[in-house]
């Protein structure tokens, strides 16, 4: 968490700092809204800021705006005005917090701002498997493509790299490529200098040198022009950038993830997208499956999601009946966690007592969700039909033409990655190397290792 406090340093507020400090804040200062706005301008970058609420918050934040910089405000203040503190949430604070300071509230405005509101649960054996693959490339210095369905986490996923990684302790920046207007972007990626076009009226540092030292996450790569993906390519292979109006190239030091939810080998067909970029992004592909494909994560969300939104809105803590939580699993989110998250904020409100009961499990206009009224049945159906399935598959069929149907399918599933698949199937990698290689002498088609995801080919 970087927390810049915008104002005097007086005791209680010098107070205040040291709390967050000890919340675990990374605190810079400095003593005007002008000052605040120039270095984040600088590219002194902050998750929050912290004003006193004598200075002109809402004169901070058109300012902020105007720069496209968007950094969340808490106002303070002592004595607690209750006039100035209303001001203060009227001109766009998010929070207030009177001085002499709490610590436990401190700790817990940080707290708030720092969860990004999406879990990382990985309960069901699908997204446990992209947790391993992610901690076996998180260290490397490897650009990561992270693909899947809109809503499916895949920032989430970002942010656990960077945690995991030799970067950690430094910045992550994430920038949303379909957000930004197309004449903005270039801009925003790699800065300018004043006067490099109307209304630049400063120097203006961009993502690239925000995020050095440590991670830049591109999101929704595939929505960048043409132009600006050759100006990105040579920033990732030369690890320099050109503001907008400069006349040098400024050095970085960054590592790249990037996500989509199209399929960009396609895009290269088309035309729309470079195929040397796709490569150089495409190191490692992480795939996060939809959440239709990981049912058992779906509960255990349900859950963190129904004791977020009942905190949030004053609540008591709310649990989920049994047959809500079979409506939950019974439905196919084709918004994913997005979607999840919508739903249960939704079946809070709308749940009297303590229990989240199935009648409170509704779409957003209201209706109840599909296949609620038999949950049970259409699972215990495909289960058997899948059961079935599997069985015949079987019939006829040697132990050692079942084990290899296993591995091979494992390796697959692992995109190549021998070490992956090993773990998954409980044997050691050399017990795997050789049973591939018996398989290969027979001429069985073995899936490669990808490239830059397989420490062990």
């Amino acid at each position: 968490m970087r927390l810049l406090v915008v104002g005097r340093l007086s005791g209680q507020l010098s107070s205040a700092v040291k709390m967050a400090m000890d919340a675990g804040a990374k605190v810079a200062h400095v003593e005007t809204c002008e000052a605040a706005t120039h270095a984040l301008r600088a590219g002194q970058g902050a998750d929050l800021l912290m004003v006193d609420y004598e200075l002109d918050i809402a004169g901070l934040i058109a300012a902020n705006e105007a720069e496209r910089i968007r950094v969340p405000v808490v106002a303070c203040g002592v004595g607690a005005d209750s006039k100035r503190a209303g001001d203060a949430i009227r001109a766009g604070a998010k929070e207030f917090i009177p001085l002499p300071p709490d610590a436990t509230l401190i700790a817990a405005v940080l707290a708030a701002v720092a969860d990004d509101e999406r879990p990382m649960i990985a309960r069901d054996p699908s997204m446990q498997a992209v947790i391993a693959l992610a901690d076996q490339v998180a260290p490397s210095e490897a650009s990561i493509l992270i693909t899947g369905e809109s809503g499916v986490g895949k920032e989430v996923i970002a942010r656990y790299l960077h945690a995991k990684s030799r970067r950690a302790s430094k910045p992550f920046i994430s920038v949303n490529c379909a957000a930004i207007p197309e004449n903005l972007l270039e801009s925003e990626l790699f800065g300018h200098e004043k006067g490099a076009f109307t209304g630049a009226l400063a120097r203006r540092v961009g993502k690239f040198e925000e995020a050095n030292g440590g991670t830049l996450l591109l999101d929704e790569i595939s929505e960048m022009d043409a132009r600006l993906q050759a100006k990105l390519l040579r920033a990732i292979q030369e690890r320099e950038i050109d503001r907008v109006g400069g006349s040098k190239p400024v050095k970085v030091d960054i590592r790249i993830l990037a996500t989509s939810n199209r399929d960009l080998a396609q895009a290269v067909r088309e035309g729309t997208f470079r195929e040397d970029l796709l490569y150089r992004l495409n190191v490692v592909n992480i795939r996060l499956p939809p959440l239709r494909e990981r049912p058992g994560d779906i509960a255990p969300m349900a859950e963190f999601f129904a004791k977020k939104y009942a905190a949030a809105n004053g609540m008591a803590e709310k649990v989920l009946s049994a047959q809500a939580r079979q409506r939950l699993v019974g439905h196919k989110w084709p918004g994913n966690v997005r979607e999840l998250e919508n739903a249960m904020h939704r079946a809070v409100l709308l749940s009297p007592g303590r229990e989240i009961e199935e009648f409170a499990i509704r779409l957003p206009d209201g209706a109840p969700m599909a296949g609620a009224a038999a949950p049970g049945a259409e699972t215990a159906r495909v289960a058997s039909m899948a059961a079935e399935a599997v069985s015949r598959g079987f019939v006829g069929q040697t132990v050692a033409a079942v084990e290899q149907q296993l591995i091979i399918d494992t390796l697959s599933h692992c995109l190549g990655n021998r070490t992956h698949a090993a773990n998954i199937l409980g044997i050691s990698i050399r017990t795997l190397r050789n049973k591939l290689k018996e398989y290969s002498d027979a001429g069985v088609s073995v899936p490669p290792p990808q490239q830059g995801a397989a420490s062990a080919a």
